[in-house]
């Protein structure tokens, strides 16, 4: 049963005061305690302790703290966290010290005799270039793992109840669990679920674990200060941070290091991450889905996953079944997938022939949709035909169909196994030769001419004249 969980609170902006005049320290906090958490300093040495261990967004710097110069303090600020907004305070009307404070880094400069509105108002717009900065970072992601990511359900009862399933999950504030087989689209279905939720707006960041070198997973998800390692030349915002607001999507959850589990399951608990090398509580407002082809369960028996992660993960359980499982939507899906790529080649390709999908309806589709798309993509770029048709599919999956064809009794039954066995092998060490006919009849110890009979014999012609042309391209 999936029982709906108590949104999180929203996250107040940070704002760090640092003033050797109480009075204004008190001030400025009254004025803007309803709507930012703030931090007060009286000097340099406590503002940077605070800024150590707070992750803070604006600071409020008097231009004189005592006998300190505030904008000699202001570049040790940018180097201790180079996306904090400095907001300079001074009681000079100084063009000069304004021209100054903007040279060495800060956002603006505002006079102390302030009206409340004007300095709520510049804090908000250096809050908007702050997050215009991270939505370019969260983009420079997206684009590099851009794909189509609409989600195609078919007609398979297992998948109506998938989609089901998915439309209540997207109104729940709790984390979701996709099971299945490489290939099933767990990613899309996890893009569908965030589209269908209040979150649609949100970022939607996803991070392939199984893709990611075991020394680098902390930093890719939680994110590194300055100085934190070797190589560590600036701050490194995490997969966590990115996706603040919106959902983060972590494929292949199972291959997550264990050392990290933990981690992972305080995040989940707590709503806060902290960057390698900081000391920083960093506030997180994540709707987190998850996904994995391998038994966790098997996992947690072997003590490479823990239990109690899993049934956190788990509150709301999908598996997708494999295509072989819903063959009855496959001419769907490849109409659907025909028009994606008629449309990205600029072809007009009307459909397939009936034999075509008898033919894909005895594969096995081992990649599952990854599989059939990869297929149609392939179809369309090559085919010359308005339909695809027989001659267009790929020698293996015309080999598989024969292999699952009716059984026959007699000489027919073994000489059409033989067939079968003879293309598939031709097949395969003339694509290892480089389709180069000559190599491949010493590979075989025939003659080149006997080659060229049995490549004729078997009607193989046309399917490797396709392969050829697709490895070419």
């Amino acid at each position: 049963m999936m029982v709906e969980t108590k949104a999180l609170p929203e996250i107040k902006p940070v704002v760090l005061v640092v003033d050797d005049d109480q009075s204004m320290r008190e001030i400025l906090a009254s004025i803007l305690r309803k709507k930012f958490n703030i931090y007060l300093a009286e000097n340099t040495t406590e503002a940077r302790e605070i800024l150590q261990r707070v992750d803070v967004q604006i600071v409020l710097l008097d231009v004189r703290i005592g006998t300190e110069d505030g904008l000699v303090f202001l570049p040790d600020i940018k180097e201790i966290n180079d996306q904090i907004e400095v907001i300079v305070i001074t009681v000079l009307k100084d063009i000069k010290t304004a021209v100054q404070a903007i040279k060495v880094g800060a956002f603006d400069f505002i006079n102390k005799n302030f009206d409340d509105e004007d300095l709520e108002a510049m804090i908000y717009r250096a809050l908007e270039k702050q997050k215009s900065a991270r939505e370019i970072l969260y983009l420079q992601e997206e684009i590099k793992q851009q794909h189509p990511d609409d989600f195609y359900f078919g007609r398979s009862p297992a998948l109506q109840k998938m989609r089901d399933i998915a439309d209540r999950a997207a109104g729940l504030q709790t984390t979701v669990l996709i099971t299945g087989e490489t290939g099933t689209g767990k990613e899309l279905m996890a893009r569908y679920i965030h589209r269908k939720s209040h979150l649609h707006d949100k970022p939607f960041v996803t991070i392939n674990l199984a893709a990611i070198p075991s020394e680098l997973m902390e930093s890719i998800l939680f994110g590194h200060e300055k100085g934190a390692f070797t190589g560590a030349h600036r701050l490194h915002y995490g997969k966590f941070e990115l996706a603040n607001g919106g959902t983060l999507f972590l494929d292949e959850i199972g291959e997550l290091r264990y050392d990290l589990q933990a981690k992972l399951l305080r995040v989940l608990q707590e709503s806060e991450i902290e960057r390698i090398g900081g000391n920083k509580v960093i506030p997180i407002r994540v709707r987190l889905i998850s996904a994995t082809n391998v038994n966790l369960l098997e996992k947690i028996k072997l003590k490479e996953f823990r239990g109690d992660l899993y049934y956190r993960l788990n509150v709301v359980p999908m598996h997708l079944p494999a295509l072989r499982e819903r063959i009855e939507d496959l001419p769907q899906l490849m109409d659907f997938f025909l028009d994606r790529y008629n449309k990205k080649f600029n072809r007009h390709i009307k459909g397939f022939h009936p034999e075509v999908s008898k033919i894909l309806s005895t594969h096995n589709w081992p990649g599952n949709i990854r599989e059939l798309e990869n297929f149609v993509e392939r179809i369309v770029a090559i085919s010359t035909n308005d339909m695809v048709a027989k001659e267009d599919i790929p020698l293996e999956y015309y080999l598989y169909q024969l292999d699952q064809s009716e059984p026959v009794e007699g000489e027919d039954k073994l000489q059409k196994s033989l067939d079968a066995f003879e293309r598939s092998f031709i097949f395969r060490v003339l694509k290892d030769s480089g389709w180069n006919q000559t190599r491949a009849s010493l590979k075989l110890g025939v003659h080149r001419k006997t080659l060229e009979y049995k490549i004729k014999r078997l009607g193989m012609e046309d399917v490797i004249l396709s392969e050829k042309s697709r490895d070419d391209d």
